[in-house]
């Protein structure tokens, strides 16, 4: 055998298990407040952030020593202070913008407490339905897209189809499925005033946060959320945009789901689809993000199709599986759109 090869391997078990605690740490410190506490509060001592934050002293201090090792803080030995970089604070402490990451960290223990699970279902078959993750599932997901969908949607990403953004202008009807908390609809709501929004999930909890949050933006009589499948719409209702954002792949039956959806996109309409951004072949796919992402569709995406009896597409399905299905399901457009993103990859699907 290659000793060096061994030695190699052996630094990055370990350095995996280091990034495995440092995303633990990190989301101790999003859910805490420590970073947003931390964000332009300069250098500062264990004792004087913990009576900050009015936290337990003894672990901030080892937090802030983790978060060290971690290289997501700077340490000043001679004063023992730390401090979180602005550059790092852009990402940590920005809830609610489109740049955001502490989404990714609330997935963390959302999804690997489900790893019993997930093991007893490579044995025995079947998986975790999105319901089982709990409060915790909607918000991790909720604060992973919704910076994304409210800066980035209307101005950026909907401006690649031209022609259906001039409908919304002027007044369209939009159709979100698997609209979860709701942020694409009242993204899109604030932006075409004149047009209305529909947005339907199966997940009840999803739903109540969608409801509550149209009503706090007061929106309700321009965006309407119902709890269920495509069945709950009216039978003459056609759309002119309809969004499926980041959940084809999690679905029990995405064969049928798009046959339905395409019922319902009126001649000229669009179906605007949001997928993990994944290449079609496997060593493509050899990086952090596919790793994070083959990850993410054990532990949470592939399960929820398979607790249910689906397919279990899983998340890294790729621009040609993606076309695919959508042409098997009737459609005859289908088009990857120039959209810059490191983590998603967009497709603009017609009659």
């Amino acid at each position: 055998m290659d000793k060096n090869r061994i030695k190699r391997f052996a630094d990055q078990v370990i350095g995996d298990m280091g990034s495995a605690m440092g995303a633990g740490l990190a989301y101790v410190g999003t859910k805490v407040g420590l970073f947003r506490s931390m964000a332009g509060a300069g250098p500062i001592n264990a004792d004087d952030l913990a009576k900050k934050t009015g936290l337990q002293s003894r672990y901030v201090t080892e937090w802030l020593k983790g978060m060290t090792c971690a290289r997501y803080l700077d340490y000043d030995p001679e004063n023992e202070t730390y401090e979180l970089p602005d550059e790092h604070a852009y990402l940590l402490a920005s809830e609610g913008s489109d740049h955001y990451v502490g989404g990714l960290f609330y997935s963390v223990p959302m999804m690997l407490g489900m790893a019993p699970r997930v093991a007893d279902a490579f044995v025995h078959g079947g998986g975790v339905p999105f319901s089982d993750y709990g409060s915790e599932g909607v918000l991790a997901v909720d604060l992973m897209n919704r910076g994304l969908y409210e800066k980035r949607f209307a101005n950026y990403w909907l401006t690649t189809c031209p022609t259906t953004h001039k409908c919304l202008t002027t007044g369209g009807n939009v159709l979100d499925f698997g609209c979860g908390s709701g942020r694409v609809s009242i993204a899109l709501a604030k932006a075409f005033p004149k047009s209305s929004f529909t947005g339907i999930d199966t997940d009840s909890a999803s739903i109540k946060v969608a409801k509550d949050s149209v009503l706090q933006e007061n929106l309700t009589e321009q965006v309407h959320f119902a709890c269920g499948t495509t069945d709950q719409l009216p039978d003459n209702e056609r759309y002119d945009l309809i969004t499926i954002c980041d959940c084809i792949h999690d679905l029990t039956d995405p064969l049928g789901t798009l046959e339905n959806l395409r019922t319902l996109l009126l001649d000229n309409g669009i179906l605007f689809v949001i997928e993990p951004k994944a290449a079609d072949h496997l060593e493509d796919n050899i990086h952090p993000v596919g790793a994070m992402y083959y990850g993410m569709s054990v532990f949470h995406c592939m399960t929820q199709s398979l607790a249910s009896g689906g397919p279990g597409l899983g998340t890294c399905m790729g621009p040609a599986s993606m076309e695919a299905l959508t042409r098997q399901a009737g459609f005859s457009r289908f088009e990857t759109l120039e959209i810059k993103s490191q983590t998603n990859i967009f497709y603009a699907v017609g009659q």
